[in-house]
């Protein structure tokens, strides 16, 4: 299925800032929503072309008038699945479109914070990912990955990893492996593939030596 061109994306749009929820172009991010503004914020966005962005707060940065200080840099995504339960929350997942670079925020709604964003710098996250991408044999993604869970004790359902394409793997990989908000956001920011698979294996290989692993991992949805 062909995806939307970049003169078809909304530059204005909500921001969901969530520590520790990494979205990222073509990853699949699922979502319990049941605060207020953000319930209103999906409700919004479901009559808006579904759009909303993903951003994380920048723990070096102060309180602001609207809440915590963000990242410049997050990922565009779309509503692609949306359930209402009995008890009033929404279960969603949603699908990474395209980053972007927080150009200024503009008036909240309802609640929840909106901004208005630059996507042409990220233009080549639009195309779909050739096979073979890979900047070093799979089989050493792989190991690395096995003795990294390993050392985190996480069960693993091996046959469906490996039989996924070397992109989506690197994409699966970064949104769920329990790396710290810093280390997602480098993930986030890395240029393209090849070098997001590099940055991968390297956290691989230090989680797997050190045992050092975000004990806050799961993202806590509003």
């Amino acid at each position: 299925m062909r995806g939307p061109q970049l003169d078809q994306l909304p530059d204005e749009f909500p921001v969901f800032p969530l520590g520790g929820a990494l979205l990222l172009p073509g990853g699949h991010l699922p979502l319990n929503i049941f605060e207020p503004r953000y319930l209103a914020m999906v409700e919004d966005a479901l009559g808006e072309g579904r759009y909303f962005g993903m951003v994380q707060p920048d723990k070096r940065l102060g309180h602001g008038e609207n809440g915590p200080g963000l990242y410049r840099i997050g990922c565009l995504g779309r509503l692609t699945s949306f359930d209402e339960t009995n008890d009033g929350r929404f279960l969603i997942t949603l699908t990474g479109v395209i980053r972007f670079t927080i150009v200024e925020e503009i008036e909240m709604r309802r609640g929840y914070r909106r901004v208005r964003a630059g996507l042409a710098g990220f233009a080549a996250d639009l195309r779909v990912p050739g096979e073979g991408a890979l900047p070093f044999p799979r089989p050493q993604l792989e190991d690395a990955l096995r003795r990294y869970f390993t050392s985190a004790g996480m069960d693993v359902n091996w046959n469906g990893l490996e039989t996924m394409p070397d992109a989506t793997l690197v994409t699966s990989l970064s949104m769920a492996c329990p790396f710290t908000n810093e280390e997602k956001q480098a993930l986030l920011e890395a240029k393209d593939l090849t070098e997001r698979a590099r940055a991968l294996l390297a956290l691989l290989e230090i989680g797997a030596r050190d045992g050092d692993f975000d004990d806050d991992f799961e993202p806590k949805a509003s």
